[in-house]
This record gives C-alpha cells, structure tokens and sequence, in this order.
C-alpha cells in the first residue's frame, strides 16, 4: 500500500473517530428532549449517508479518470515501441 493511502486512510480514522467522540459528548451534554435528539441524530445520519455517496462518486470519477490515462499512456508505449522495432531502432 502505498504511503498516500496509508496517510488518506490514517485521516479518515481520525476523522471518524472525532466525529464519533463529538456526537458521544453532544448526546451527553445535550439539553434537548430524547425525541428532539434522536431527529437530530436521524437528520446527521442521512447528512452523513449523502456526503458518503458523494465522496465515493468521486472516488469512482477520480479512479475512472487515472484508469484512463494511464491506460492510453501504455497505448501510446506500445504504439511507439512497435514504430521503433518496425524501423530498425537499434536501441529497441
């Protein structure tokens, strides 16, 4: 695994973590009711779900996009090693 991911992953731990502390202190501190609470916490959950979605769209967009890319950079690797070799390159 690759340093990037290692750190990214790291950060999202870290993030999930606080997150989770916060909404543990929230719950313990709060001075609403328990019905008012639990909407609150069913609205974070769906606000939660949606930017979810949207970060593994993005994701899938960002793979898609490298996919492609790197795939036609071997296409035009091959393209130029076989013009070489058909040529006589010597060095090919």
């Amino acid at each position: 695994m690759s340093n990037d991911t290692q750190q990214s992953g790291m950060v999202m731990l870290a993030f999930m973590v606080g997150a989770l502390t916060g909404a543990a202190a929230a719950l313990l501190l709060a001075p609403a009711s328990g019905e008012e609470t639990r909407e609150y916490l069913g609205q974070k959950a769906r606000d939660g779900r949606a930017r979810a979605r949207d970060a593994v769209d993005q994701g899938r967009e960002l793979y898609e996009r490298q996919r492609e890319t790197v795939t036609s950079a071997v296409d035009r690797g091959r393209e130029a090693f076989k013009q070489a070799r058909t040529q006589g390159d010597p060095q090919a």
